[in-house]
């Protein structure tokens, strides 16, 4: 057996794992962009999508180029990832929480391809892969990109509307439950509180 082939069937099972995290990204993307209440943030996760069929191409390329069937291995981490956004969306309000929340988890996903792929590319580089490393390489660099973008749409505002939309609904909660029990002592008989019932 060849000192290498350990490391190569490695490769492809993460190759394999690779193309179905992408494939995976195809199907939650959309649901991100519907999800987010900023344009821009709609904007960046329907940019990602159009990257991201292009990632899903060029593995079926990367696996040609090794004269090797474009299969998927189950990739559960990726699915995880999903997972939490998915439970995300279903328990917060569309809005500036959400909006982070929605940030918080593509993120995730983006440094969980880049370690991916940054171990690839080393992996190609030692198998002497010369064929395929400048396809891994070019979408590493758009991961790192994506990463970037989402970085910056949170640090240009979206995380201080969320701590000052966050603040708004606290106070709003505060005077109205501070009216409601005024107005239960005037008439004599103080409303329950949550804690009581």
């Amino acid at each position: 057996m060849p000192k290498d082939a350990s490391l190569r069937k490695l490769f492809l099972e993460e190759l394999r794992d690779a193309y179905h995290s992408e494939k995976q990204l195809t199907k939650a993307l959309p649901k991100l962009a519907k999800a987010a209440s900023s344009p821009e943030l709609r904007e960046a996760f329907e940019a990602h999508l159009e990257e991201t069929h292009g990632h899903v191409e060029r593995l079926e390329e990367v696996f040609g180029l090794l004269g090797e069937p474009a299969k998927t291995k189950r990739c559960a981490g990726m699915l995880g990832i999903l997972e939490e956004g998915a439970d995300l969306i279903q328990s917060e309000s569309k809005g500036p929480v959400l909006d982070a929340g929605l940030i918080a988890g593509a993120q995730r996903a983006e440094h969980y391809e880049m370690a991916a792929y940054g171990s690839l590319l080393a992996w190609a580089q030692t198998l002497n892969e010369k064929k395929v490393v400048d396809h891994l390489e070019a979408t590493l660099v758009e991961e790192k990109a994506a990463d970037k973008r989402l970085s910056s749409l949170a640090e240009s505002g979206i995380n201080e509307d969320a701590a000052t939309g966050g603040e708004e609904e606290d106070e709003e909660s505060m005077a109205s439950t501070s009216s409601s029990r005024t107005a239960g002592m005037r008439s004599g008989v103080p409303k329950p509180r949550k804690g009581d019932l």
